[in-house]
């Protein structure tokens, strides 16, 4: 049988503290990307070549950075949540939040991923090859981050 909220026995304090256990590490992984993806963002545009992208690229540029900038706000989020309601007794509150946060973070971490894979491939490739290749990028993306968790999820697996 799965272990899940029905099956522990747990206090209402207990369980906040596990689950909050649980996002933080879910969290840790995706804070790494978004840091990678953000620093690489920022730098780009001081190169030389940055110059040289067509109108599209430029605004692409500046959507993939935006999400980039939000999706990092998001997943950081919780840290400083954590901070302002620290021994306040709201954990339960404090959960459901950064459980937000992370939700909202991975959506448009999805979206800044997949627009700086956009904006690489329209530089390194002509025609309509950068957004095929791009649009099964993002499939691949919205298949195992959420295609695959909720059909597990609605079968009880």
């Amino acid at each position: 049988m799965p272990s899940d909220d029905r099956t522990r026995d747990e206090t209402d304090d207990q369980k906040a503290d596990r689950r909050y256990d649980e996002l933080l590490q879910e969290l840790r992984v995706a804070q790494t990307g978004v840091q990678f993806l953000f620093a690489f963002l920022l730098t780009l545009a001081f190169t030389q070549r940055f110059e040289q992208i067509t109108d599209f690229q430029h605004r692409l540029y500046v959507v993939t950075l935006m999400a980039t900038t939000i999706a990092s706000a998001l997943l950081i989020g919780p840290v400083p949540m954590h901070r302002i309601l620290f021994r306040r007794g709201l954990k339960p509150r404090l959960v459901t939040g950064a459980d937000l946060m992370a939700r909202g973070g991975l959506a448009l971490l999805l979206l800044a991923i997949n627009g700086a894979v956009l904006l690489i491939l329209d530089v390194v490739l002509t025609g309509p090859l950068p957004f095929v290749l791009s649009g099964l990028a993002t499939a691949w993306f919205v298949l195992v981050w959420y295609v695959v968790p909720l059909t597990a999820r609605e079968r009880g697996e």
